[in-house]
């Protein structure tokens, strides 16, 4: 079973989806040349229509995706492929190629990557009088004083038991260390993933502690 090329003029729409997040990453198109060499690589390849060529994922970023499972829908006309990334999916940097918000869907994740995004964007476009610039000028010293500093009034807080009042410091703490992650070349993926790779080697919290990862 393969992909009905002649639909869609000898190209299908791809979309690409992360393994370990379950994150829609980006949606490319993909002809039949480019869908052999992903059988034959377990790497992905598009095509691309601005270009007029196959082009290789990751070939001059070094992002490439590594093919987990491939799906064809139900008309056999759109693929789904879910891959291991490597670094990000998007050419700007980003995750995920699907970062303009029209609708926000919020979740503990979404919000995450929003806030990181948020302090990356005060990098390349800085605001003035912008509490993330000032971190950020200041360097790793200050950033990780903060970060000492709110871990400290978390703790003060959950000694009070004032709950309103370790929520606001828990997230004051969330931020600065989002910022040092920033600072320091992580990411919000690299966090997820450790912790995916720890829950996926036992599968439940019994063994987490017989392994001492948490």
């Amino acid at each position: 079973m393969k992909p009905d090329f002649q639909k869609g003029n000898g190209l299908v729409p791809a979309i690409v989806q992360d393994y370990q997040t379950n994150a829609v990453l980006m949606l490319a198109y993909v002809n039949e040349e480019a869908y052999e060499k992903m059988l034959e690589t377990k790497e992905t390849y598009f095509y691309s229509r601005s270009r007029q060529e196959l082009w290789h994922k990751g070939e001059t970023s070094g992002h490439f995706q590594y093919i987990q499972g491939m799906y064809l829908d139900c008309d056999k006309d759109t693929l789904l492929i879910i891959v291991k990334q490597i670094g990000v999916a998007c050419h700007t940097g980003a995750y995920s190629c699907f970062f303009h918000e029209i609708m926000p869907y919020v979740t503990s994740r979404n919000i995450f990557h929003e806030v990181y995004d948020v302090i990356a964007d005060r990098k390349e476009h800085p605001v003035e009088k912008s509490y993330t610039n000032y971190l950020l000028d200041q360097g790793v010293d200050k950033i990780c004083k903060k970060v000492g500093e709110e871990a400290s009034e978390t703790i003060i807080a959950a000694k009070n038991q004032d709950k309103e009042e370790l929520i606001g410091e828990i997230s004051d703490l969330f931020y600065h260390v989002l910022v040092l992650m920033y600072q320091q070349g992580i990411q919000v993926e690299d966090i997820e993933r450790k912790l995916q790779d720890r829950h996926q080697v036992t599968g439940n919290k019994k063994d987490f502690h017989q392994r001492g990862d948490y």
